[in-house]
């Protein structure tokens, strides 16, 4: 007979910030919630990221309202988990005439909203301690913030479980799932409701809804590298993103900017390099970011796809610092959809981010999915 290990109304599979997003929306509905993983903290692309929460530039009808969710929920939940917001807003220097129009379409639509589009100089007098390289105009945005994920997620949980009365499991692997019910190596949970957030791991629950939804891997190599003796006021993008995020590069516009650039820079598009930088406490810029996608990508860091970073950095930013450390994330992708949702047996529920947003959404994807599923009143973050 299975040990029976506790009775929960909500359990939730997965400790990256998708799964602690339900887990937050389903203990702000006053429920008994317990969290289980394999592992005794997140390891995998939740802290394997910028920590760059994006609203400005995600794709145009879902994921833009999303972002601004997710954003409000970060800024409530950060001060009570004692979580620091490093930095406010972005800004989107671009060198080209063609991806200067690009954003000047972006500023007539709603998405546009509190964002200013500045000259060269204006931007130098926004932010005179960045050194920028010259640029055509910049999109300045106020809606976003950043985070350190190292750092963030794990005092997201701890919050969750001192403050909010989330239970987190011993670590097991989940075996299967089923209503009412998990089934772990150290024994069962019962939950009226069941959410699995696997994040990239495709195969071990439910692999053939994963499967349905196109979804594979996607590799990225980053790098954090040394302080430069400067501050980034904001993070920092390029034309690169514009050609990346939906949110631009769906307008009409960005048709001739994305011919230039691969004409350009096909090396970079090839790579799926496109910059962010953001700068840490003590200083240090960590930046990136590339994309690479298989069922199986290698493990491996590639120096010449960091070089292909390392220039786009130095086209808007001068001369980079040494990198000082290096990394890999993998998360689940497809061209599909950015995210989904599936109810795949009464009361269990599957819910994948496919875009590499999850930092950026997924506290609004919790609080959506959680509240379509359970009649329960969700209160505001006290």
């Amino acid at each position: 007979m299975p040990r029976l290990i506790g009775e929960f109304d909500v359990a939730v599979v997965g400790r990256g910030i998708v799964g602690l997003a339900h887990a937050l929306a389903a203990a702000r509905s006053g429920l008994k919630v317990v969290v289980v993983d394999r592992h005794a903290r997140a390891t995998g692309a939740s802290i394997r990221n910028f920590g760059f929460v994006t609203v400005t530039g995600q794709e145009r009808r879902d994921m833009w309202p999303l972002a601004r969710r997710a954003r409000d929920i970060w800024a409530q939940v950060a001060p009570r988990a004692g979580i620091a917001v490093l930095q406010d807003g972005f800004v989107l220097p671009v060198r080209r005439p063609a991806a200067a129009a690009v954003l000047e379409a972006f500023m007539q639509t709603e998405m546009g909203e509190q964002c200013r589009l500045v000259s060269d100089a204006e931007l130098r007098r926004l932010d005179p301690d960045t050194p920028f390289m010259p640029c055509e105009a910049a999109l300045v945005s106020p809606h976003e913030l950043r985070v350190e994920p190292r750092e963030a997620i794990p005092l997201l949980a701890d919050w969750l479980a001192r403050d909010m009365g989330v239970t987190f499991a011993a670590p097991a692997s989940v075996i299967a799932c089923e209503p009412g019910r998990i089934v772990t190596g150290a024994g069962d949970y019962r939950a009226d409701s069941i959410f699995v957030c696997p994040g990239d791991d495709l195969n071990a629950l439910f692999p053939e809804v994963i499967a349905e939804q196109d979804v594979t891997r996607c590799k990225l190599q980053m790098m954090r590298l040394a302080a430069p003796g400067w501050r980034l006021a904001r993070p920092v993008m390029s034309d690169l993103g514009l050609a990346r995020y939906e949110g631009y590069s769906a307008l009409p516009e960005a048709a001739a900017l994305i011919a230039q650039l691969r004409a350009e820079q096909g090396a970079q598009l090839d790579a799926g390099v496109h910059l962010i930088a953001v700068q840490s406490a003590d200083g240090s810029l960590v930046v990136g970011d590339t994309h690479e996608y298989g069922e199986a990508p290698d493990p491996f860091h590639s120096e010449a796809i960091d070089r292909l970073v390392l220039d786009e950095f130095e086209a808007v930013l001068g001369p980079a610092p040494q990198p000082i450390e290096r990394w890999v994330g993998v998360y689940a992708s497809s061209p599909k959809q950015n995210w989904f949702t599936r109810e795949v047996a009464p009361g269990v529920h599957v819910t994948v981010v496919t875009c590499g947003a999850g930092m950026s959404t997924a506290f609004a994807i919790g609080e959506r999915v959680v509240g379509a599923a359970i009649d329960a009143p969700m209160k505001e973050i006290a």
